[in-house]
């Protein structure tokens, strides 16, 4: 455990804006705790029917696993290669669900590109006819990808830029985005311009439904999201070129935005929908309360 934990540390602190690498640590931790108990006479049963005082008060607690099993190794493995199945199709659960929340004639907005909010639109276009309009996700325009990719699936698609999307917004039915993190108490780290679109999404009352494999929620909470801040250069933003400019200004070009959790209608993971509010349990459920700081 405390070699895994380590291992864990090590490749989290070389990328901090990657939870994702933080949270199949954790994913794996957890697989050798059940694993270790069940071979313990641990009651699985008992588990399961954990009682939400048992899941405030269990953090902290010591356990003991010293005791050798010849079983425990193949049992792991096992169970880590089930975790692997299951993460390989992540996207295309979450994709089968589109149907029970795109329907025809919708006009659907979303912010750059996402491969599982593709999917999912892809999936919605096998069988309802739908609108839909990208905000270009300036100055790095992934969004323009994401167009291109919806087109030649004969999707109506329209580009827009970030500025237009209050405008837009009271002629949408609905937005649907993808994130790069969730957090624990529901708010999301996506990318730069989807604050200004779930504010906007919130004025005008459209729900706002975000797409996401259970692999990116995290037990991490905003008040340590100085991790989560990423700048990289002005480039796109304000060209070298323009030297006489630059030598009077400072230019920050963050990569992401932090959402609130109320600004959030409805998450679509690999395992169904679920409220913001029902974020916790899902976390409790995924890790263990000792393994949320590695």
């Amino acid at each position: 455990m405390d070699l895994i934990r380590t291992e864990g540390q090590r490749m989290t602190a070389a990328q901090p804006s990657e939870t994702t690498v933080g949270n199949m640590v954790r994913r794996v931790l957890k697989i050798i705790r059940e694993e270790y108990g069940r071979l313990h006479g641990r009651s699985e049963e008992s588990d399961q029917q954990e009682s939400l005082h048992k899941l405030l008060t269990s953090g902290g607690l010591s356990e003991d696993f010293s005791t050798h099993y010849p079983h425990l190794r193949a049992n792991v493995i096992e169970a880590i290669n089930e975790l692997l199945i299951e993460i390989e199709g992540t996207t295309d659960n979450i994709a089968m669900q589109a149907l029970e929340h795109i329907h025809s004639n919708e006009v659907i907005m979303t912010i750059g590109y996402s491969r599982t909010v593709e999917a999912f639109l892809k999936e919605a276009a096998r069988k309802r006819k739908f609108q839909v309009i990208v905000a270009e996700c300036a100055p790095f325009c992934q969004g323009h990808e994401m167009a291109v990719r919806l087109s030649k699936e004969n999707i109506e698609t329209t580009v827009m830029s970030d500025a237009a999307i209050f405008a837009v917004m009271s002629r949408v039915n609905k937005v649907i985005i993808g994130t790069k993190t969730i957090l624990a108490n529901g708010a999301l780290i996506a990318v730069s311009g989807t604050h200004t679109l779930a504010l906007a999404a919130k004025h005008h009352s459209t729900p706002l439904i975000v797409c996401a494999p259970m692999f990116k929620l995290s037990p991490q909470f905003p008040n340590e999201e100085d991790s989560f801040h990423k700048f990289v250069s002005p480039q796109e933003v304000l060209p070298f070129t323009e030297g006489e400019i630059l030598a009077k200004i400072n230019v920050h070009c963050p990569v992401f935005d932090y959402v609130p959790p109320e600004l959030i209608t409805l998450f679509i993971s690999n395992i169904g929908g679920n409220a913001p509010s029902y974020i916790y349990r899902l976390m409790s459920e995924l890790y263990h309360p000792d393994d949320y700081e590695l």
